[in-house]
């Protein structure tokens, strides 16, 4: 114990000045002085120490340096199947549904689509269809949500009509299947991905027209929620759910639309807000079927990119059995740099594959010219996407 050393030699101070001894103990008197002189010469000098060896010291690796260019795989609806109210679940149970795309997945730097439906396994809908009135309601296996991320899919909008089919432990159970399987999300209000690519800091918030989400239809806020990310990330992602839905539903209307009685709200008029606010790529679905894409202020706007992966359940006819990958190269700083379309298709009871005669690619071009003729983007034969704009 270093206190109790310490005292011990402060008190062992020995000392012959003033003292009287007894007969006979002079001489004890004189050797214990001759002792204690002894004990006070000086020891022979010792040879210092030999200098320790310096020890060089360990620099911290400095962090990679952030990257110049991210690139987005971004795509529509995704509906791998439903047990609910029957099973019609693929034949495979979904393993190989994605399989032709997850290498174009997999290849970017992040992943994005739209989850239609709740991931839960048992449970009863809440959703109430009116009689007479077109009705859907999804419930997939919890397990699906290994087949998204081996896919490659790194984040998810949980924004849309089908996220409370199965009320609040519907969506509470799909947050959580995808938390398990390490799949980012963002759909309920005040839910939102946050992470880091390439040394740069990223976010996606979803909005929806839907209860419980971030309110499409609420600009005042949608402009706070975008700024305050905006502040905090150096890329921001903008997912939305709006438009009316179906065939026609492809040209945009420029204005406010209405779906069954529900307000979808005014896609464009969004967009640009959001893009306004600090928001760098702006992704739409909702309408099933692929619309425009814009370049605003530097930044990429697609207005729908259609349905991706729908197993039974939703209608693969016509358009909406097209679609499309987006990727879409950003620069730092959230400026879009250049893309590529890639084509694709789905043939019942296949999951969704490239598209030999590009016909997502075709009516992407269209529908832009027609929607912006001057909207500062290039739609290239091969699928590669421009700035027609410096």
């Amino acid at each position: 114990m270093l206190w109790s050393s310490g005292w011990a030699t402060d008190r062992m101070h020995v000392t012959t000045a003033g003292r009287i001894f007894p007969p006979g103990g002079m001489v004890v008197a004189l050797a214990l002085s001759a002792s204690l002189i002894a004990a006070c010469s000086p020891s022979p000098r010792r040879a210092p120490p030999a200098p320790e060896e310096a020890i060089p010291r360990m620099e911290e690796p400095a962090p990679p340096p952030a990257a110049d260019e991210i690139t987005v795989a971004a795509v529509g609806d995704i509906m791998l199947g439903t047990d609910y109210p029957q099973n019609i679940l693929p034949d495979d149970d979904g393993v190989g549904f994605l399989r032709e795309v997850t290498p174009i997945l997999s290849a970017a730097d992040v992943a994005f689509g739209n989850l239609e439906g709740v991931l839960m396994d048992g449970g009863e809908a809440v959703k109430q269809c009116r009689p007479g009135s077109s009705c859907f309601v999804f419930r997939t296996p919890t397990r699906y949500a290994a087949y998204l991320r081996d896919a490659g899919f790194d984040v998810l909008s949980l924004a849309n009509n089908h996220a409370r089919d199965f009320g609040e432990p519907g969506i509470e159970s799909t947050i959580r299947a995808l938390d398990s399987a390490g799949i980012l999300h963002s759909g309920p209000e005040g839910d939102v991905a946050t992470w880091i690519t390439g040394g740069r800091r990223m976010a996606m918030i979803a909005f929806a027209p839907n209860v419980g989400a971030h309110q499409l239809n609420d600009l005042q806020r949608a402009r706070e929620f975008v700024t305050e990310l905006a502040v905090k990330h150096d890329i921001v992602i903008v997912s939305f759910h709006g438009g009316a839905e179906g065939e026609g539903a492809e040209h945009l209307p420029f204005t406010r639309e209405h779906y069954f009685g529900e307000d979808r709200g005014n896609v464009v008029e969004f967009a640009h807000a959001m893009v306004d606010a600090g928001a760098d790529l702006v992704l739409g679905h909702g309408p099933h079927v692929l619309r425009a894409m814009e370049l605003y202020r530097d930044r990429l706007i697609a207005y729908s990119l259609g349905n991706f992966a729908t197993y039974y359940g939703i209608s693969v006819e016509g358009l909406r059995g097209i679609s499309a990958i987006l990727l879409a190269t950003l620069a730092g700083d959230g400026r879009f740099l250049h893309g590529r379309i890639v084509s694709t298709v789905q043939v019942r009871p296949d999951g969704p594959r490239p598209d030999e005669e590009q016909r997502g690619l075709h009516a992407i071009r269209a529908l832009t010219e027609e929607a912006f003729p001057s909207g500062g983007l290039a739609f290239l034969a091969d699928g590669a996407v421009t700035r027609t704009i410096p």
